[in-house]
């Protein structure tokens, strides 16, 4: 099969390898019919995550069944599915407490409960290197698929793939994002980053009842894609002082819930840089610290990019001082699916409309590229092998 398959940093081609098969009496074979380029994929490409063997890439896909484990129940030949990102066993601790990201038995080689840099991780990751399980991605024509029966959701002949495809990992997480905030209605919820995340979360606050929602983004194509699918309020830090503003907003308060959708690699200036690399850092909680200024005494901020190293100057004090509740970390797809493709299935949003390129898997490269450097305006590629 042809697939897109990371090399080193700064290189992934389309490549011919070998196909999957059924490994595992659970496993079931996926022909993948449409599948994304995620944020995440991208510190794979720059090495930020590290990865040295060749990789399958991918965590958002979805496809028809092909080929089923003698053990599988739930799915046949034939069947449409959408694959959440997390690979989870159903059984273990705590993916019987709502903490399937915390699997015990999908990471077999790498995981631990002590959340080390190199090792002793939690769930295992589709294509998210060797420390997230090693399993091979979905930017594929075909996938194994692990634990079939626990994860796989049927999606219905009349929603499109585009409609079902972010079902997988951006919608969940931007919903995991408000969902840890617990709105009572009315709040203001100011979120950093425009990318799919961000507008995802941006469409999940509205769903869940924020009085005013306001995206913060430092380019500004991504914020009139935020504007006309959203209808947002937004802000450019390079044209005003985004936490002044918000404070402005707000009566002098804060927003009551600010979400990170960025991560350790925003847009970073040459200090910014020299600081990383004299602390041995990756990256910069530049956007982490201004989400803490932003919100408001006793509000909520949701760390939903990822960061991968330890900083120095992290604000402790001021977490203390203002007594601010942070929550964080891998998106619990399987606590909100099934409800999330109800609200697709009712019409109660709308998720394709931050689709700005679709590319054949072909010109996988490509889609990196354009993403990865910000060009033509892209905000989302998705891929059909």
């Amino acid at each position: 099969m042809k697939a897109a398959v990371f090399h080193k940093p700064g290189q992934i081609t389309y490549d011919q390898v070998a196909d999957p098969r059924i490994e595992a009496a659970g496993d079931v074979i996926l022909r993948v019919t449409s599948t994304a380029i995620c944020g995440s994929d991208l510190h794979i490409l720059s090495g930020a995550v590290p990865q040295k063997e060749e990789m399958i890439m991918g965590h958002e896909f979805m496809g028809i069944v092909e080929e089923v484990g003698p053990a599988v129940r739930n799915l046949k030949p034939g069947d449409r599915v959408v694959v959440p990102f997390p690979i989870s066993c159903g059984s273990c601790f705590f993916c019987n407490h709502g903490a399937s990201p915390s699997c015990e038995n999908s990471n077999y080689k790498h995981y631990g409960p002590n959340g080390d840099l190199m090792d002793q991780k939690g769930a295992a990751l589709f294509g998210y290197t060797d420390l997230y399980g090693g399993y091979s991605g979905g930017q594929a024509e075909y996938v194994r698929v692990p634990y079939a029966d626990i994860s796989p959701r049927i999606i219905p002949d009349n929603i499109t793939d585009e409609q079902a495809l972010f079902l997988t990992d951006i919608f969940p997480t931007g919903w995991s994002a408000i969902d840890w905030a617990q709105l009572k209605g009315g709040e203001v919820v100011a979120i950093f980053g425009s990318g799919p995340v961000g507008l995802m979360a941006q469409k999940a606050a509205w769903l869940n009842g924020a009085g005013r929602v306001i995206a913060i983004d430092p380019l500004d194509y991504r914020l009139e894609k935020a504007k006309a699918v959203n209808k947002v309020d937004t802000l450019n830090p390079h044209k005003v002082d985004v936490i002044e503003a918000i404070r402005e907003m707000t009566g002098g308060r804060g927003a009551d819930v600010c979400v990170d959708a960025v991560g350790f690699e925003p847009e970073r200036n040459f200090l910014d840089k020299v600081k990383a690399t004299v602390n041995f850092e990756k990256g910069s909680i530049k956007v982490l610290d201004m989400c803490f200024k932003a919100v408001r005494r006793s509000g909520t901020v949701s760390i939903m990019g990822v960061y991968g190293s330890p900083y120095d100057n992290f604000p402790l004090y001021r977490i203390f001082d203002k007594g601010i509740t942070i929550k964080q970390g891998q998106a619990p797809v399987l606590n909100y699916i099934d409800k999330l493709i109800e609200l697709v299935k009712e019409e109660k949003v709308v998720l394709d409309d931050i689709i700005t390129h679709t590319l054949p898997l072909s010109e996988v490269a490509h889609g990196y590229q354009i993403f990865d450097e910000k060009q033509e305006d892209c905000v989302k590629v998705v891929l059909k092998p």
